[in-house]
């Protein structure tokens, strides 16, 4: 097993080391679900006592970076997605010293530390929103999206919460509506007011400042809603919603005016001046806008400029059809100019990409084959915990669900719970080494077989396949920032190249059931044995079986 970090009382501010700014660009990204990677203070939930002790087994992957969702002070209605303070730890998961060691130890390991910047909402209970509601006239009244009620009485606007009902929510105190595009309990700030833009971007610098390397920003396209308050209107052209369920009534409408106003970007370039102060740092954005994933990326992400790179939820979805792969990656890759994607085929808000696109399948060959398949696209691959293991989505009983946005649409939709278990690292350990308590969501049975320290002694498993292609990836600069085409191949086969000055890698993807046989005229290959994948080429001509890849040299 790995050794256990220490973690004592004494601790020293982290220190950023910068050896090439560009880092982010290729860099493979770790996402960590802080209250489901390990419990060590024993009260079932994870804390940043758990990531340091486990910062060994993190580095043992072979990634560049961690990102850590929320940590900060929170009623945690949405699990840390609703902060009452910017600036502090919330005491479930640590203290500031607990999360400064966590950096060093991180730090110290050559990784480095990315955090969740949620500043489209507050919770509910944050200092300043209870100044807000106070009254119209106090110093922070419009800190936040208030609106009159229309004459009789109904929401200003026909604006819908992405959790479901009206994102609008009726307060006594000021007789007016909030603006809320989450729960009622994550008010709107109001980033039309420069005082709102200053706030947040001093809480940037507070965690800047403690030698974090940059922000994963959450909902970077929610930050300015339409001043003049027009509803949006509904779908057109007979489109259908894309939300992760039809019975969800947002999906009905063309947000136009609650959120992806252009306002946005004249923000963006002041966070990003902010960023250059501390060179070496980065930034990627969550952009959630059906239909326009490239569009906004290629704006938000135009080098130099806003922030560094983006991802959106094209790869996030059920489909999986190479042709959909294909078509996906290769819009974006011709329409984001000078900026820079971010690929995830899981996180913590969807369905893990083990059971959403490879039900029924080899999950030893399945695994393997779609990390090493993100981690070859042009753009900054991110997994998530979990995802080395080939974890499935977990089956959490109604119950026992944690998650208002999976009881709010329960049972058509049994929301973001299955994806946010715990996660396993000894088979037989009650609680499968995440905690001496009871979890505060369920262990999958399932799981159990594929708990980190068994694979660890398994030279074939799923998380050992995975750590030598992370490692034989880091020698391949092809493969981080190369540019990228792709090239006509039969069946469920995905083939691209990778080009970068003078060296083009070609990589070939069977996402099918049967194997390929096939050429690509014109090009002479030499196979570069990316270990764990049993592709085989001859001159132009590529075999490859089912779920198998295959990574070959150009000749020139």
């Amino acid at each position: 097993m790995f050794e256990e970090a220490e973690t004592g009382q004494e601790t020293e501010m982290p220190v950023r080391k910068i050896n090439d700014p560009d880092w982010w660009r290729g860099a493979v990204i770790y996402q960590i679900y802080p209250r489901s990677f390990l419990d060590t203070n024993g009260d079932g939930i994870g804390d940043l006592n758990g990531v340091s002790e486990r910062m060994d087994y993190i580095a043992s992957l072979g990634v560049d970076a961690i990102w850590l969702s929320p940590f900060f002070t929170s009623p945690m209605d949405d699990f840390g997605y609703d902060v009452s303070d910017y600036e502090d730890v919330d005491p479930m998961f640590g203290t500031l010293a607990d999360f400064d060691r966590m950096v060093s130890s991180a730090h110290e390991r050559g990784l480095k530390v990315i955090i969740d910047l949620v500043i489209s909402h507050t919770s509910d209970q944050h200092p300043w929103f209870r100044e807000s509601r106070a009254s119209k006239d106090n110093a922070k009244a419009d800190w936040y999206v208030w609106a009159d009620a229309k004459a009789d009485g109904t929401p200003p606007t026909n604006w819908l919460s992405l959790f479901g009902g009206p994102a609008w929510e009726w307060d006594s105190r000021r007789c007016q509506y909030y603006m809320h595009n989450f729960l009622t309990s994550q008010p709107d700030l109001n980033f039309h007011n420069d005082e709102v833009q200053d706030a947040v971007l001093r809480a940037a610098k507070f965690w800047l400042d403690r030698g974090v390397d940059g922000f994963r920003l959450d909902t970077v396209n929610f930050y300015f809603h339409d001043a003049e308050l027009r509803d949006n209107p509904p779908l057109s052209g007979g489109a259908v919603p894309t939300t992760v369920d039809a019975s969800n009534p947002y999906g009905y409408q063309d947000h136009v005016y609650d959120k992806t106003r252009p306002e946005n970007l004249v923000f963006l370039e002041r966070l990003r001046a902010l960023l250059d102060n501390y060179p070496g740092t980065t930034s990627v954005g969550e952009i959630g806008a059906d239909g326009q994933a490239v569009e906004l990326t290629a704006s938000y992400t135009e080098a130099g400029k806003r922030i560094h790179m983006a991802y959106s939820f094209d790869l996030l979805t059920p489909q999986h059809s190479a042709a959909y792969i294909r078509s996906t990656v290769e819009e974006m890759d011709a329409g984001i100019g000078s900026g820079w994607a971010s690929w995830a085929l899981s996180n913590h808000d969807v369905k893990r990409v083990a059971s959403r696109w490879g039900d029924g399948l080899d999950l030893k060959k399945f695994a393997p084959l779609e990390a090493a398949l993100c981690a070859s696209l042009r753009g900054t691959p991110c997994i998530y915990q979990g995802e080395e293991l080939g974890l499935t989505q977990a089956d959490v009983p109604f119950e026992k669900l944690q998650d208002p946005y999976g009881i709010r649409f329960w049972p058509e939709y049994k929301g973001r719970d299955g994806c946010r278990t715990p996660m396993p690292w000894v088979k037989d350990n009650a609680n499968a080494g995440f905690s001496d308590a009871e979890p505060w969501l369920p262990i999958a049975p399932e799981h159990r077989e594929l708990a980190a320290f068994e694979q660890d002694r398994d030279e074939t498993s799923i998380l050992n396949r995975n750590r030598a292609f992370y490692a034989w990836r880091q020698g391949r600069t092809a493969l981080k920032k190369g540019d990228m085409a792709f090239l006509d191949s039969p069946g469920e086969t995905l083939v691209f190249t990778r080009s970068f000055e003078g060296e083009t890698v070609l990589c070939a993807f069977n996402l099918g059931d049967c194997a390929e046989t096939f050429t690509v005229p014109g090009l002479e290959l030499e196979s570069l044995n990316a270990p764990g994948f049993g592709g085989t080429v001859s001159g132009s001509e590529i075999h490859v079986s089912s779920l198998d890849a295959v990574f070959a040299r150009v000749k020139s």
